[in-house]
């Protein structure tokens, strides 16, 4: 009799060791989980949120049956800088069309590429050319995906592109895109309502302001005219 109560006490107290180990060990299994969950959304996704290479600032201006398109250089990968001079603007269609852009860059060229095979279909048709190209972007499942803003104008109109569908036109004769193209507009605007400065003039200097406020605007400036 003794020797049984022996052996029920041993098995009793494995029983409680296991029970006791095993519930150690699912906390440490969730702590780890949720220590590795932690460094993911923490560490990971920032890295892939800075890792992605972004270009701004543009400025469209209108005056005196002129237009100019403006960018600086900078692109930014993250929170580095890693080209001071490269060019957001370019002339197409017969350099009767202008084209600025920002955001990711990448992206950016791809949309530039498809908006001028649309304006190549409608005989240079902008109007027409952005509205279809808004279409694709909105609901192609690869365009939707990429994040950049246009800027297409000629010598008579001017639209600012979004995946989300919209095609704006300009107001007071100004558009502008990317981190400082609020700084950029509202120097344009004050530039316009009070100076005699040309169209090509009003977007360099706005420019130049919008470097010295936005840390993702420097001051090497692009600038096409028509």
């Amino acid at each position: 009799m003794g020797s049984e109560n022996i052996l029920y006490s041993i098995i009793i107290a494995i029983y409680i060791s296991n029970r006791i180990m095993f519930k150690v060990f699912s906390i440490n299994h969730q702590f780890e989980h949720f220590n590795l969950k932690f460094y993911h959304n923490i560490f990971m996704k920032s890295e892939n949120k800075s890792s992605r290479i972004r270009s701004t600032t543009v400025l469209f201006v209108s005056r005196n049956n002129k237009i100019a398109m403006a960018g600086d250089g900078q692109v930014t990968l993250g929170e580095t800088v890693i080209k001071g001079n490269a060019r957001k603007i370019r002339r197409i269609f017969n350099d009767e069309v202008l084209v600025g852009f920002a955001g990711a860059t990448a992206d950016a060229f791809s949309l530039l590429s498809k908006f001028e095979t649309k304006l190549e279909q409608y005989q240079g048709q902008l109007e027409r050319a952005a509205i279809e190209l808004s279409k694709d972007w909105r609901t192609d499942k690869y365009l939707r995906h990429l994040e950049a803003l246009l800027i297409v104008a000629d010598k008579n109109l001017a639209f600012l592109i979004s995946g989300k569908g919209d095609v704006i036109s300009s107001d007071e004769g100004l558009l502008s895109v990317g981190s400082g193209s609020m700084f950029a507009l509202a120097a344009a605007r004050a530039l316009i309502k009070h100076t005699e400065l040309s169209a090509k003039e009003i977007a360099v200097e706005s420019l130049k302001i919008a470097s010295e406020i936005c840390i993702y605007t420097n001051s090497d400036i692009v600038i096409e005219e028509i």
